[in-house]
């Protein structure tokens, strides 16, 4: 961390040098051949007559953090909706292809889609706790939603789950707080701990840092880091940086099409296609 840091910090480095010497200074080996948690498989999303994701195959490996980048409008977010059937709930959307989900087709008929999204939840790019529920209540509520009413389960899902999100120790005294009352990095970790609490095999992450301040985002950077030990996250992001420093594996989307998927130190150092290297470079996006 500290090599990486000082990387960052060094006088005229550009936004490539920096994405390197990040993704250089993880130096971690990533098993390609590890079992996939997630794939898509020849996906295609449409709006109405646009179409947002074009025959997209990807396969996400568990236990892993893979990071989305590419320019906005790229289908970056379309394609994370996609993976818990929230893109199907936005009116005149529509997909071809498949998703599994440790083998099982999220799409198939048979399958509950609340279910769906009980097994992957979700975190946006802007902070929603429930404006009326108090910081205990907002991260309760998706198992009240289940039938569960017993105050020692409530209560001991809430503590383990702001444990998980790194909140426990600044909100435990003030759980009867309202959701609202937190700062804005304070709410997407509350947001993350209310995710936690119906227990997630996959946790998608939209942008979650995009509108907090650095100190924020590092908390949130370092939550990932440490929820993927449980959890595999997929992360949408426009920061290459923050791309490089959390992920594992880096996937690139350009006009709705997937141009290159690899390790992350792999992908910022040796990218294999010329589009992946000029966005990158800052050359367009």
């Amino acid at each position: 961390m500290e090599t990486e840091m000082a990387a960052q910090r060094a006088p005229g480095m550009t936004v490539w040098d920096r994405a390197i010497s990040s993704a250089l200074a993880k130096g971690e080996a990533i098993d390609t051949n590890a079992p996939p948690q997630l794939v898509a498989q020849d996906l295609n999303l449409y709006f109405g007559r646009t179409h947002a994701v074009k025959n997209l195959s990807l396969r996400i490996a568990s236990n892993r953090i893979t990071a989305i980048i590419g320019p906005s409008g790229c289908g970056k977010s379309t394609f994370l909706r996609s993976l818990n059937r929230m893109h199907e709930v936005v009116p005149g959307a529509r997909m071809e292809g498949k998703v599994f989900l440790d083998g099982e087709d999220i799409y198939a008929p048979s399958v509950d889609p609340v279910e769906v999204r009980r097994r992957v939840g979700m975190v946006f790019q802007r902070a929603n706790p429930f404006p009326t529920m108090s910081i205990y209540d907002n991260v309760v509520v998706g198992l009240r939603l289940n039938g569960i009413r017993e105050h020692r389960v409530l209560d001991e899902v809430a503590e383990r789950s702001l444990l998980h999100a790194a909140l426990w120790d600044e909100v435990k005294d003030v759980l009867g707080r309202p959701g609202t009352s937190l700062s804005g990095g304070q709410q997407q970790r509350l947001c993350i701990a209310r995710a936690l609490a119906v227990q997630p095999e996959v946790l998608l992450m939209d942008e979650p840092a995009s509108a907090l301040d650095p100190v924020s985002t590092l908390k949130i950077e370092e939550l990932a880091k440490t929820l993927r030990e449980t959890l595999t996250i997929v992360i949408v992001t426009h920061n290459m940086q923050q791309a490089a420093r959390v992920s594992d594996s880096t996937a690139f989307m350009l006009h709705g099409e997937l141009i290159e998927y690899g390790t992350t130190a792999e992908l910022f150092t040796r990218p294999k296609e010329r589009q992946t290297e000029d966005y990158i470079t800052g050359r367009f996006g």
